[in-house]
């Protein structure tokens, strides 16, 4: 291996336990194997309101409803090793979970 390559996943989802819960994993993985890692670093939320008519049919008085979405994000970056990756890709992803991982 080549110093100073890392591997950057980049996590996000609408639940954050379960995103929290995820990055241990990763965490363990890399203590097991002897790999450096430097996070969870905890990005900012995106949140995304849609504001929608309660009445169906327009008649009555205006009042509205909001419905809210949250996407969290973490990110960590870990050492590339051979014994490490092996691991990681073998993971098991949680199904509202999505993963980017970049290789630097």
């Amino acid at each position: 291996m080549i110093k100073g390559y890392k591997t950057r996943i980049i996590v996000m989802g609408t639940d954050h336990r379960v995103l929290d819960e995820f990055m241990t994993h990763v965490k363990e993985i890399a203590e097991k194997t002897g790999a450096k890692y430097s996070g969870p670093v905890y990005l900012p939320t995106k949140r995304l309101v849609i504001p929608t008519r309660k009445s169906p049919c327009g008649q009555g008085s205006e009042t509205w409803d909001k419905f809210e979405l949250r996407i969290h994000k973490r990110l960590i970056d870990v050492e590339q090793n051979e014994n490490t990756m092996k691991h990681l890709i073998r993971l098991k992803v949680p199904d509202d979970v999505y993963i980017e991982v970049r290789l630097t």
